[in-house]
C-alpha cells in the first residue's frame, strides 16, 4: 500500500486511491466543485488543484491516484492563489445574482426571498423565524420601514414592486397574536453580563442578539417605556404603542432584562456599569452634548471605531444615532445587530470583526426580456396594497407570489459561493460580455438557469447511468459549449426519472427544484 505525505502528516492508503480521499482519510478538506462521489472526475473547474513536490507540479486531487513517496501541498498560499485564479475565471462568465436586490438593500441583510416563499408556502412559523434571525421588531419595522427593499425589487420594473413589508408586518401580527408567539433559542449562558443604555431600536435588538447568544443583558432607559425615538417619531396612528409593548414583552420572555425610569446619564454612572458589567453598549440617540457619559464626541456622534463598534473606553461599545445619527429605523435595527455580533466577539476573547456580508454576483440592471424570463414562475397578480395597510392571509400568500425570485435559490449552500467568499476572489476580476439571462420552466419538477452552469457535466453523468432515453449532453464547443438537451429536446424529454438527482447534485443552482 502506498505511503504518502499530505501537509507533513504521513497516511497509508489502498492502491488506486486519489489524493482527494487520501486528503479525506487524514481530515484534510480540499474544495471541489466538479466532483461527485461515485462518479468520473470531470477535472474542469481545477479548484481541487494541489502542488506534488519533486518534481513541483499542480495536479487535480480528485483524479490523481497517489503514488508511493508523493509529498503533497493542499494548503499554502501558492495553492490558494492558483484557486482564486480558477474562481475568478468562473465567475467571469456566471450570470445570476447570489443574493436579490432587495436583500442587498436592506440594511439589516433580512433574507427577503426565503420570507417570501415560506408566505407562499402558509409556513408562516418558517417565515417569522426567517424574519426575527435579522430584525428583532418586525411589528414595528412593518409599519414604519421605508421599504428600501421595495424600491430595488425587480417587480417593479415590470409592473409594481412586492408589498414586502405589510407582508412582514402581516407574519408577525400574525406571531403576535398567537397563544404561543415565535421565541429563537439562546445558547447556554456564558456567565458574561451586557449592560445596554437606551432601550430604543438598536438597544432592544442588541439585546435581543446578545441574549441568543448565551450573554445575560439589561436595558436601562431612563423612560417609563420602552422605545426610545420610536416614541417620539411616530404617532399612535403611524405605529401604535401596544405594537412596540407587545415586541419589547416578547424580548423580555427571551431573558432580557428592562431596568426602566432608570437615568445612566454621568460619568460616573457609565463607571458603576463597567464594574457591574462585562461589557456595555451606548444607544443614547444623537449625541447633544460633548462628552454624554464621558463619552469622547464630535459633531453630533460619540468617537466610536465603524468597524468595531468600540469607544476609546475598553469594553463600552455604541451603535445606533450615538454613532451614525439616521432617521431611518432600520438602519438603528442594522447597527444593534452589528454591534451585538462585535460585543459577542469581545466576550469571547477573539478578536473583533465586523461581520461580512454574503459574496454575491450582481447582473446588474436586465432587459424587458429577461425580466420576462423570471416572470415565468411568478404570479401575474397586481400588487396589493390595503387602505388599512392590513393583509389577510390570502392577500399576503398572493402577493408573496408575485415575486420574481431572482435570488439564487442556492444562496448560502452554493460551493461556487462559498469558495469565492473563503478564498476572496472578485467577480469582476476578469471582465467578460454578459450573455442574456435565461431560465427555463418548462420541467414540472426543476428549473434551468443555463448562466450559473460550470460545465461540470455531472448532470450529464447522471443521466446517463440512469440511462435517460433523452438525457443531456455538452452542445456546441470552446468558450461557446452548453448544456442542453440533444435532438433540440425538452428538459422533460430529456431527465424523466433523475429531475431530483440532478438538481441536488448541481454545485450552483444551475438546475434547481420547483418552489
Amino acid at each position: 500500500m502506498p505511503k504518502v505525505v499530505i501537509n507533513e502528516r504521513p497516511v497509508e492508503v489502498a492502491e488506486g486511491t486519489t489524493i482527494l480521499d487520501a486528503a479525506r482519510a487524514l481530515g484534510v478538506d480540499i474544495p471541489t466543485l466538479c466532483f461527485l462521489d461515485g462518479y468520473e472526475a470531470a477535472t474542469s473547474c481545477m479548484i481541487c488543484l494541489v502542488k506534488v513536490k519533486d518534481p513541483d507540479r499542480l495536479v487535480p486531487s480528485c483524479a490523481t491516484v497517489v503514488e508511493d513517496g508523493m509529498h503533497i501541498e493542499t494548503d499554502t498560499e501558492e495553492i490558494h492563489d492558483v484557486r482564486r485564479t480558477g474562481l475568478e475565471l468562473l465567475l467571469s462568465d456566471h450570470l445570476g445574482d447570489c443574493t436579490a436586490p432587495c436583500s442587498d438593500t436592506c440594511p439589516a441583510g433580512m433574507n427577503i426571498p426565503l420570507m417570501l416563499r415560506q408566505v407562499e408556502t402558509g409556513d408562516l412559523r418558517g417565515a417569522i423565524a426567517t424574519i426575527k434571525k435579522d430584525i428583532a421588531l418586525p411589528a414595528v419595522l412593518g409599519r414604519v420601514c421605508p421599504d428600501l427593499c421595495e424600491r430595488t425589487c425587480r417587480r417593479g420594473i415590470l409592473d409594481s414592486p412586492v408589498s414586502i413589508c405589510l407582508i412582514k408586518r402581516h407574519v408577525a401580527d400574525v406571531d403576535l397574536a398567537d397563544n404561543s408567539p415565535y421565541l429563537p433559542d439562546c445558547k447556554s449562558s456564558t456567565g458574561r453580563r451586557v449592560a445596554v443604555v437606551g432601550a430604543g431600536a438598536a438597544g432592544i435588538t442588541a439585546a435581543f442578539h446578545l441574549q441568543q447568544a448565551g450573554h445575560a443583558c439589561t436595558l436601562f432607559e431612563q423612560d417609563g417605556r420602552a422605545g426610545g425615538k420610536l416614541l417620539r417619531k411616530f404617532t399612535r396612528d403611524q405605529l401604535p404603542r401596544e405594537v412596540i409593548q407587545a415586541e419589547c414583552a416578547l424580548v423580555e420572555k427571551l431573558g432580557v432584562c428592562f431596568a426602566l425610569s432608570t437615568r445612566i446619564d454621568t460619568a460616573a454612572a457609565l463607571a458603576d456599569l463597567r464594574e457591574r458589567f462585562d461589557a456595555v453598549l451606548v444607544t443614547i440617540g444623537a449625541v447633544t452634548e460633548p462628552e454624554p457619559l464621558g463619552l469622547p464626541g464630535a459633531e453630533d456622534r460619540l468617537q466610536v471605531n465603524a468597524k468595531t463598534h468600540e469607544t476609546p473606553l475598553p469594553g463600552v461599545f455604541a451603535a445606533g444615532d450615538a454613532m451614525h445619527p439616521s432617521d431611518l429605523v432600520v438602519r438603528c435595527v442594522a447597527s444593534g445587530k452589528t454591534a451585538a455580533a462585535c460585543i459577542d466577539q469581545y466576550l469571547c476573547g477573539i478578536d473583533i470583526v465586523r461581520p461580512p456580508r454574503p459574496f454575491s454576483v450582481h447582473i446588474g440592471r436586465l432587459q424587458e426580456e429577461e425580466l420576462q424570463q423570471l416572470r415565468g414562475g411568478a404570479s401575474a397578480s397586481d400588487r396589493i396594497l390595503p387602505a388599512a395597510g392590513d393583509l389577510s392571509a390570502r392577500e399576503a400568500r398572493s402577493e408573496a407570489q408575485r415575486c420574481l425570485h431572482c435570488e439564487c435559490s442556492q444562496e448560502g449552500h452554493c460551493k461556487l459561493q462559498q469558495y469565492a467568499q473563503q478564498y476572496g476572489a472578485r467577480a469582476s476580476r476578469y471582465p467578460s460580455k454578459r450573455r442574456s439571462l435565461e431560465r427555463h420552466f418548462q420541467h414540472a419538477d426543476i428549473v434551468f438557469e443555463p448562466g450559473k452552469c460550470i460545465l461540470c457535466g455531472l448532470c450529464i453523468q447522471i443521466a446517463a447511468r440512469a440511462r435517460e432515453p433523452l438525457g443531456l449532453t455538452f452542445i456546441g464547443r470552446g468558450f461557446d459549449m452548453q448544456v442542453g438537451v440533444p435532438l433540440d429536446g425538452s428538459l422533460a424529454e430529456a431527465l424523466k426519472v433523475t429531475a431530483r438527482q440532478c438538481a441536488e447534485a448541481c454545485p450552483t443552482g444551475a438546475l434547481r427544484l420547483r418552489y
